[in-house]
């Protein structure tokens, strides 16, 4: 029997990756339904391919007049009765409640909407426990630990060690990244996303919504999670056992494979979209050490997971806020990391005991950063 699938946020990088999966997986899923943010006519593409019983716009600028439009539509799509694996690959905090709805009513939830654990991960780990409801992540790195841990047990666990590209910046020296431009940001040397993750590949602060989301994923401190810089990104992460043994997952960089991994998880199928690995043709693989003091964004969000409340929320939102005026040339690449700082310092010590008081956060984190660049 099919399985149903919906896509929340099917236009972007990891929507049309996993559409392009699901192409090729017919007879164990169907697409039941599609949402975008705004790209009306990608979309009606997309619903012309796959005949979703269900459509919803978030931002609507044009579509046909029977699909859902609004933000409700992430929940309404999430929430489905023909659905049973939810991918959530909205950008953003928008992501939140639409996990949370699924978890509730039982549903797998294939994670690439990093933002969900990183702002309410607590209140994710509750939805998820009372309605039985899993999540399996998406993003390589994540990914890569699940399959590496397996069955094990986490007290067998020593140490996760999550790679970085290092991003566009890698070699630049740190007087040189204050004025980098947005087409600096954007020229990934590795992979091909969204421009909002592109930017916090380049400034690190992906890496840190990773290290918060891994805490959450698999129950692991933080004092038991590293990052290490890995240029050509084909080993995924890496898990240290307390054996000493260590055990990495490697492949192409492709996130068609970890799409796919998490659709199908704990089982393995063939697929020939998936390029083949070859060892010498990747060869050779370097790894360094982070430059911590050039990408203060790594450190910040680390710190704010590590203080716990509502800070990662106030890092996560702070951070959306931040790269968001730099996309519009706003503020310069190093006041990204400056408006986070600022962000976290004014607004510490907030309640995360309720979607609500995470949501007020996530206000105060936007219009702290708003202000800021208005001065």
């Amino acid at each position: 029997m099919t399985r149903g699938v919906a896509i929340l946020g099917s236009t972007g990088s990891i929507g049309t990756t996993a559409l392009r999966v699901l192409a090729r997986q017919r007879e164990r899923f169907r697409i039941s339904a599609l949402t975008a943010h705004s790209n009306a006519a990608l979309l009606e593409e997309q619903v012309a391919q796959f005949h979703p019983a269900y459509v919803g716009l978030v931002r609507p600028n044009g579509g046909a007049g029977a699909w859902r439009t609004g933000p409700e539509c992430l929940v309404e799509a999430a929430s489905r009765k023909d659905v049973d694996v939810v991918l959530n690959a909205v950008v953003g905090a928008a992501g939140l409640d639409a996990t949370l709805a699924a978890l509730e009513r039982g549903k797998r939830v294939a994670l690439a909407n990093k933002e969900t654990l990183v702002m309410g991960g607590e209140l994710v780990s509750q939805a998820s426990a009372r309605g039985g409801g899993e999540i399996v992540p998406v993003d390589s790195e994540h990914s890569a630990i699940l399959q590496c841990i397996g069955s094990r047990p986490r007290s067998e666990v020593r140490r996760l060690v999550i790679t970085a590209s290092g991003g566009p910046f890698r070699d630049w020296p740190r007087e040189k990244l204050e004025t980098a431009t947005l087409a600096d940001a954007l020229r990934h040397p590795t992979w091909r996303m969204g421009r909002k993750i592109t930017v916090d590949s380049a400034t690190l602060a992906n890496k840190a919504l990773e290290v918060i989301e891994a805490h959450y994923l698999f129950g692991i401190s933080y004092d038991r999670i590293d990052v290490v810089v890995h240029p050509q990104s084909v080993v995924h992460s890496f898990v240290e056992f307390v054996d000493g043994s260590v055990i990495a997952q490697m492949g192409m960089p492709s996130m068609e494979l970890p799409v796919l991994y998490a659709l199908t998880h704990p089982e393995r199928v063939h697929d020939a979209g998936v390029p083949p690995y070859d060892p010498v043709e990747m060869s050779p693989l370097t790894f360094e050490r982070v430059r911590w003091d050039d990408f203060p964004a790594l450190r910040l969000g680390i710190k704010a997971g590590r203080a716990g409340g509502a800070l990662p929320a106030v890092f996560n939102a702070a951070n959306e806020e931040a790269v968001a005026q730099f996309l519009d040339g706003r503020i310069t690449f190093g006041g990204i990391a400056r408006a986070i700082e600022g962000a976290m310092r004014s607004l510490t010590n907030r309640s995360a005991d309720s979607l609500e008081a995470l949501r007020a956060a996530d206000c105060a984190a936007r219009t702290y950063v708003k202000e800021m660049v208005a001065c």
